[in-house]
């Protein structure tokens, strides 16, 4: 696809990918719609290219770890009355080559030219190594 651009989130309180999924199930049962999506205040002003193929990057103790296909954009509005953006998200949670970021808020547009690669399949449950550790020898060169 061309002319798309990625999300990247902090997973605050989140430990582990595994720890992810955990949460984001029991999310999906509690709402209701078997949908998987993240609240955020902030309506990305470029829809257009995170729809057109673009994936929200998961950063997990400050490495990039996992990313989920982003579906649609909703609109939901709050208790409060504040109209906010529900990112509608596919199920499948998709492991990446660990890759260091530093602490923001919010989420940030991220260059799919920046994005790490996904694992294959063997390489997703490799747990030998913590992610801090892989996200270190990346960056030096070594996988």
């Amino acid at each position: 696809m061309d002319n798309f651009v990625n999300l990247v989130k902090l997973c605050v309180g989140i430990d582990s990918v595994e720890h992810l999924q955990a949460v984001r199930a029991a999310r999906q049962a509690a709402n209701g719609s078997g949908e998987s999506s993240h609240v955020t205040r902030m309506w990305p002003k470029r829809a257009d290219e995170v729809l057109n193929g673009g994936s929200l990057y998961w950063v997990i103790k400050g490495v990039i770890q996992a990313r989920q296909r982003i579906l649609r954009l909703d609109e939901v509005i709050g208790q409060d009355g504040i109209r906010r953006c529900a990112i509608i998200l596919d199920d499948d949670l998709i492991r990446t080559q660990p890759a260091r970021r530093r602490p923001f808020q919010g989420w940030r547009y991220f260059d799919p030219d920046a994005a790490p690669a996904d694992l294959t399949q063997a390489r997703a449950t490799d747990s030998d190594l913590p992610p801090e550790l892989r996200a270190a020898l990346a960056e030096i060169g070594i996988r």
